[in-house]
Order: C-alpha cells, then structure tokens, then sequence
C-alpha cells in the first residue's frame, strides 16, 4: 500500500528558480572595460614609441627628406631605383639639399628616407589600430555607456596630428627661403599635440581599470587641493615640453655646453641677436635654452612643493604616485643637465626625451588618483 501523498509533492518536485542576479540591468552599460583598456594601452604603448621615433627623426635631420603628403599612396616606399631617383630629385630641389646637404649620395638619401618614411608609416598603423578596435567594439556593441564620444575623439586628435604633421614638413620644405629644418613652434605644436593624445589615452586607461560604481564612490573621497595642486604640476610640465620642442627645433641645447652658467655668464650674452626682438624668445639658441633651464628649475620647486602635499593623502596607493612623480622629475632634471653638458647627443637626447613621456604619464596618475583615490585597509596602509 502506497504512502500517502503530500500535497505539495509537485510543487516540491519542480526545479528550484535560480537565484536573483543584482546587477544585470547594469551589465549592458558597462560594455568591454577589459578589452577596450588593453586595446587603449596597445594605443598608448604606439603613440609613445612614435614620440621617440620622431624624436630620432628630428636627431638624424630625416623630416624634411618626404617632399610630399600623400596619406595613402606614401605608404608604399620607392621600389625601384626610378622611384628612388625620383624622391632623389625632389629632395635635392628644397633648401635644406642645397645649404647643407649637396655632399649626400643616393645611399646617404636612403637613410634619412627610411627613417621618415618609417615615422609616417607608424603613424598610419596607430591610425589603423585605432580604427579596427573602434569598429570591432561598435559592431559588437560593447562599448560603455558614455565611451563612444571619448573613443572617437581619440581619433580625431590623431587625425589632426597627421595633418600637423604635414603643416609642420611643410615649413622646412622650401626653395629660395633659407629653411634647413621645420620652424621650431609648429614643431612644438606637433609634439604637443602628441602629449595632448597620449594624456587622454591614459587617462581613459586609468578610469575603465575600475568600474564606475566604484569611481562615483572612490570621487566622494577626493582630495580636492592636491587635485588642484596636481592639475597644476601638468599644465608646468606641459608647457616646459613645448619650450622643449623649441630647444630640439632650433639645436639650442648645443649652443652652450656649460651649467650652471651659459658662457660663463648666468644670462646668455647672445640673447637677444635677433630683430624684431620677439623673434629671440622662438629663435634665438641662447634665449630659449635659458628660458627652458629656468622653466625646468621652477618647475623641480613646485614639484617638491606638490610631493610634499601628496606625501599626506590618507591613501598609500596616491602617496606611492607622487613618490614616484618626485623621483622621476629629480632623474628628469639631472638628465637635462647631462644633455647640456654633453651637447646633446642623440642618444642622451632621445633618453631625455623618453623620460619626459615617463614624467607626464606619472603626474597624470598621482592626479587621476588625487581625483579616485582608491582606499585601501588600516592594515594595507
């Protein structure tokens, strides 16, 4: 004789409902965060080689060996010596040929050529990086609510940047003007613009490591003066980039090799050589390496001045960043000296110029964690 039955028996037979997500209205908004972060740090990775490369172009004098802008067709490089005896041609037309560099020979053309040629076609291939991702993330629709303009924008900065770019080639490529090398602001607008790209690749780096729930919470514990303090330290050390580009535009780190003093003199005796007297402050070697040595001790003073506040965030992960600002500027200071004293070699040159890009990407991170300080336990602090 069978059992008696429960009446709940078939209520108590069905498969239990699973468990209530939190969060999935949510999972939509938050899109690739992961993904997207790694593509943005392959950008980043990309765009600061291309500071150096064409740190190495401006050092072997290749920028002005491309006579002309072809954004697509200028990615295939001369392929038989026709080709070759043509840019050839073109080159030996501008003045920078006929000044200083009428000794060259074909192979002595092809050097400086591959190196601009190989600068160009970075530039492309960041191009392209940026459009594939972007593309792939939309087609997929995995981009973060909110990314989509940020991510384009990205873009277009590049593509002002090519064209900068050309605006910049294009000074120096002259007949009959007397121009040897590209005019020195448009280079430091170039180089700018370069800094400009890499901080926001950076930034949005920073910000898609962490969900944005915990970037709203992480903002109510801003510490709002050494957020000043830090946003402050970046627009120094941007503007001390640009006089830089100034220096590197017109050779100017080469023109006095002694330090502290300039010729044996605190002020520069061949300052203001130039008329109308405010062409010196853009051309004169002598001017604007003063101004960039002392732009560069201003700026070590208010970096002790901003480490010394970061030093008493509450939050070890922000102290370690403006530990690790003040030391990078320290070595940033020192190494300039160096290149001055050994006239600026390439290689000095190029490390000096690298180590700028290390600096800047330091300030923004004690800034960003300024802004989202992350907290961390009695016990981890």
């Amino acid at each position: 004789m069978s059992g008696k039955r429960s009446i709940f028996e078939e209520v108590s037979e069905q498969t239990p409902k699973p468990a209530a997500q939190p969060g999935l209205i949510d999972a939509g908004k938050r899109g690739a965060r992961g993904a997207i972060r790694v593509w943005l740090m392959l950008l980043f990775a990309l765009v600061a080689v291309m500071i150096a490369v064409g740190g190495l172009t401006r050092l072997t004098d290749s920028g002005l060996s491309i006579t002309e802008w072809r954004p697509l067709t200028g990615a295939i490089p001369p392929l038989t010596p026709e080709d070759w005896a043509r840019e050839f041609a073109l080159y030996q037309q501008i003045d920078e040929w006929r000044i200083q560099n009428q000794w060259m020979t074909l192979e002595d053309f092809k050097f400086i050529y591959w190196w601009e040629w190989g600068h160009r076609q970075l530039g492309r291939v960041i191009g392209l990086v940026w459009a594939l991702g972007l593309l792939w993330f939309a087609i997929r629709r995995q981009i973060p609510t909110g990314w989509g303009g940020r991510l384009v924008f990205i873009g277009v900065l590049g593509g002002l940047q090519g064209a900068i770019g050309w605006w910049m080639v294009a000074s120096g490529v002259t007949q009959g003007e007397g121009m040897v090398d590209v005019a020195s602001y448009r280079l430091a607008t170039h180089l700018g613009l370069a800094f400009v790209i890499l901080g926001f690749i950076a930034w949005y780096t920073f910000l898609l490591g962490r969900e944005e729930r915990d970037l709203m919470q992480a903002r109510r514990a801003k510490e709002a003066k050494q957020f000043s303090l830090a946003t402050g330290l970046m627009h120094f050390a941007f503007l001390q980039i640009l006089i830089g580009a100034l220096v590197a535009g017109i050779d100017a780190g080469r023109s006095y090799t002694d330090w502290p003093l300039m010729g044996g003199q605190w002020f520069p005796a061949s300052a203001f050589v130039l008329e109308p007297a405010w062409r010196n402050f853009f051309e004169s070697p002598g001017l604007v390496q003063f101004i960039h040595r002392v732009t560069g001790y201003l700026l070590l003073v208010f970096g002790i001045i901003v480490w010394l506040r970061g030093r008493k965030s509450a939050h070890v992960n922000t102290r370690f960043a403006f530990n690790l600002v003040m030391s990078v500027l320290a070595l940033q200071v020192v190494l300039g000296i160096v290149t001055v004293l050994y006239g600026a070699p390439w290689h000095i040159a190029i490390a000096h110029q690298v180590l700028a890009v290390v600096l800047w990407v330091s300030i923004l991170r004690a800034r960003y964690l300024s802004a989202y300080p992350i907290a961390t336990s009695i016990r981890g602090a």
